[in-house]
Parts: structure tokens; C-alpha cells; sequence
């Protein structure tokens, strides 16, 4: 567990709490840590909705599967990050989506009613993190509000630049990295992936962006 202090640290569901404490809260809540490959499901839709994930390493997201097959990426991911506490908190009795390694990835498992519930000693780094926990639910929400304002736009056009001016407002440049390859771009914005090339093809034509695989810059 000690090799990973440093990711854990750098998880925000950590912050303010100290190394020694740490590691024993770790410990005490039956914290494990398992690896994956590209394209490995790290809970699947329809399982119980019990554990938060920490990422120690690597990138994954959260995907939605349709009847039809399509897939819907409603987010992703990386090291530091955490994932599927808001329906763990919810206590939903399953999965409404699965959570897929995009690469190599390292997480670790902790059982979220061990973080909602404090032990006998009531310890104050415990209340320190359910604190954490809750903002990081809060700010889930603000990105889960972001994606429907992007996804609403009429065209991909629009989706696509919308998308591209929060992640360069995030950044606070005008060139950026975003965490998807093509076809998961296209499924994050609900859009055709030929439709979606299209558009990028047009706007770098228009000298309105840049673009190399998953980096961009806004020129205009």
C-alpha cells in the first residue's frame, strides 16, 4: 500500500488527511487494489452499486450501452480520480453503467458504507473525508451538467466547439489535451464519428482549430 502514497495523495477524497492516517484508515476500511488491461471492465452495468474506485494509474470511463448496441461515454477518469461513489452513496441496488479501463489501469477498491459509517473511535480525519467525498459528489454534479449543456447543442458542430472552449477554459489555454480518442469523442457527444471527422476536417480547413489525435488549440 505504501508504494501508492503519493497517487493517494493526490486524490482530492484524501486531502487533509496525514500519511500515518492514512494508510491505517486504508487498512482499517479493507482497501484493495486490483490491475486491469485496455478495454477490462472494472464494474460492470447491473452490479451491485457497494464500491468506490480510486485510480492509482492509468484512465478509465463510465459507458452506457443502449438497447440498440450504441455506446454513450458519460465520462472519464485518471489518475487520482475516483469513480461510481454517487450511486455507492445513492445505495442504488445496481450499476445504470459499466466502468472501463482505456488503458493499463490500477485502482483501488474500498467498500463506500466503510467511508459513509465511522468506526467506534470517531476519528476526525474520518469526518475530514466524508467531507471530501461530499464536494467531490457536488463537483460530479457541476460536470454532469457541463456534458448536458454540450450534448443539447443542435448540431455537432456546436457540440464539438462547445466541448472544445470548456476543455480550453479548463486548461486556461488554448491548447489542450482532451481524454478521448476519435470514436469515444464521437460517443461522448452522442454524434456520428464520420460526422464528427467531418466537422474537425472543416474547422481545421477554416483555420478555427488545430488538431493532432487527442490534442487541440483554439485559433480563433
Amino acid at each position: 500500500m505504501e508504494k501508492y502514497l503519493q497517487s493517494l495523495k493526490s486524490c482530492p477524497l484524501f486531502y487533509g488527511i496525514e500519511d500515518e492516517n492514512l494508510l491505517r484508515m486504508l487498512h482499517c476500511m479493507g482497501a484493495h487494489i486490483d490491475n486491469y488491461d485496455k478495454r477490462d471492465t472494472i464494474f460492470a452495468e447491473g452490479d451491485p452499486a457497494v464500491d468506490i474506485g480510486i485510480i492509482l494509474s492509468g484512465r478509465a470511463q463510465s459507458e452506457m450501452i443502449d438497447y440498440c448496441g450504441n455506446r454513450s461515454i458519460l465520462s472519464a477518469a485518471g489518475g487520482g480520480e475516483i469513480f461510481g461513489e454517487t450511486f455507492a452513496c445513492a445505495e442504488v441496488d445496481e450499476l445504470p453503467v459499466s466502468i472501463v479501463a482505456t488503458e493499463p489501469t490500477t485502482v483501488m477498491i474500498v467498500d463506500c458504507s466503510h467511508i459513509l459509517h465511522t468506526c467506534e473511535n470517531n476519528c476526525g480525519f474520518h469526518r475530514q473525508l466524508i467531507y471530501n467525498l461530499m464536494k467531490e459528489m457536488a463537483l460530479k454534479n457541476i460536470a454532469s451538467h457541463e456534458k448536458i449543456e454540450v450534448t443539447a447543442k443542435r448540431t455537432t458542430r456546436d457540440k464539438l466547439m462547445s466541448f472544445l472552449y470548456s476543455y480550453a477554459k479548463k486548461a486556461r489555454s488554448a491548447t489542450f489535451e482532451i481524454p478521448f480518442d476519435r470514436q469515444e469523442l464521437a460517443d461522448y457527444l452522442e454524434v456520428e464519428r464520420s460526422g464528427l471527422s467531418s466537422e474537425i476536417s472543416k474547422l481545421k480547413s477554416e483555420r478555427i482549430i488545430e488538431n493532432k489525435k487527442n490534442k487541440f488549440k483554439i485559433l480563433k
